[in-house]
């Protein structure tokens, strides 16, 4: 259950014009809320009663074209007409998880890195709840301009996750994203694209049919308003949602400097789990899998859904099998049995008092060891002394 009290009209209202006055995520913003609910925040904000110099200039300029509660108004129409809603904190499926942001602390002083707070509302179009989809989701991101060897590892994880009933959450752009989203279509399972323009518009636009499809399986979600522009900066905020909504976040392929390296570096700094699939040392779509693989202990490498579904299932639901070679029957012998059976000339015959000097053992046990070699079929006799077995070399 939330911890907030159940929203009403007006609340969801003033949770429309802040974030239109001010991009999701402002700590100014979000913290006036919490202190003194959403529709005093717009009051204040709207009267210029706050010591942030720039959000109030940047609040009022936009204001003065615009009524903000007259525009609250027309998107929340807007937006039933178009057959999304509006979930905001109080709701029964807010997705509890993302109040995490309220905690959450990077280095730097870039606006992006300082302004990482929770969202205020959330745009949904699908049937699903968006709390119950969410409480058992991956992320999987990465880069748009994927190799081959990165869609094939994209497929293998998202499928799997599906399969096994975890939503598989993405940005729904071209490469890693879109690669996700339709694996996890194809295996029946749902998936949610976060996106960083309205629900009614999104991008890009070489992903329209597959996005219909989240829309009647899965759930697009956004913070902006339906009409919104996906903007260059709005990825960069979007991204903190997909970081803190999900158990963990799975990284396939970025270059060097890429938005999924910066989404990992909020996993990270929430203390989820941070998962990197490695690439061929070759691929330029690896490096920054591998230099934060390199640099950062915390981080896991995953090269298969079983890894991932270990990591964030809870103790004992999932048991990552082991890999190994083929077994061969020398594998369970004893160690001077095992030195016996290498001293063993691959091709011709030796005798038993020989081989106990090129083994370095006494006879008598060479002899004792023979015996439990011929039983399991690993040697045989020939005359006076030993072989290979047929079939055994």
């Amino acid at each position: 259950m939330s911890d907030h009290p159940p929203a009403h009209a007006g609340d969801r209202a003033a949770r429309v014009a802040l974030t239109w006055l001010a991009e999701p995520g402002n700590r100014t913003v979000w913290s006036l809320v919490e202190e003194g609910g959403a529709e005093a925040t717009l009051a204040r904000l709207l009267s210029g009663d706050v010591a942030d110099k720039s959000l109030r200039t940047a609040a009022m300029a936009k204001a003065a074209n615009l009524d903000p509660r007259r525009l609250a108004e027309l998107t929340l129409r807007r937006a039933e007409r178009l057959g999304a809603r509006i979930v905001v904190p109080g709701d029964e499926e807010w997705p509890e998880r993302v109040q995490s942001l309220a905690v959450l602390t990077l280095e730097g002083t870039q606006r992006v890195n300082l302004d990482v707070r929770p969202p205020l509302c959330f745009w949904v179009r699908g049937e699903w709840p968006l709390g119950e989809t969410l409480e058992r989701s991956v992320a999987v991101v990465g880069a748009r301009a994927a190799s081959g060897y990165g869609v094939h590892a994209t497929n293998e994880i998202a499928y799997g996750l599906a399969e096994n009933g975890w939503t598989v959450v993405s940005g729904g752009a071209f490469g890693i994203d879109a690669a996700a989203h339709r694996a996890a279509l194809a295996a029946g399972g749902r998936t949610v694209a976060v996106l960083a323009c309205g629900v009614d518009r999104p991008y890009p636009l070489g992903n329209s049919a597959m996005f219909e499809q989240i829309a009647e399986t899965g759930l697009l979600i956004s913070e902006w308003p339906p009409g919104a522009e996906p903007l260059k900066h709005r990825f960069l905020i979007r991204n903190r949602v997909i970081a803190a909504a999900t158990a963990g976040t799975v990284l396939v392929e970025a270059a060097a400097r890429s938005g999924a390296i910066q989404t990992m570096g909020r996993v990270l700094a929430l203390g989820r789990p941070a998962m990197v699939v490695p690439g061929p040392i070759t691929s330029a779509m690896s490096v920054g899998c591998h230099e934060l693989l390199r640099s950062r202990p915390d981080a896991t490498l995953v090269t298969g859904p079983a890894d991932v579904l270990e990591t964030v299932g809870r103790i004992g639901e999932y048991q990552a099998v082991v890999p190994r070679g083929p077994e061969h029957r020398r594998d369970a012998l004893d160690e001077e049995s095992a030195l016996i059976l290498e001293s063993v000339p691959r091709r011709g015959t030796i005798t038993p008092e020989d081989l106990a000097v090129r083994a370095g053992l006494s006879l008598r046990l060479v002899l004792r060891r023979l015996s439990l070699l011929e039983l399991t079929g690993l040697v045989e006799r020939r005359g006076t002394g030993v072989a290979l077995a047929r079939g055994s070399r």
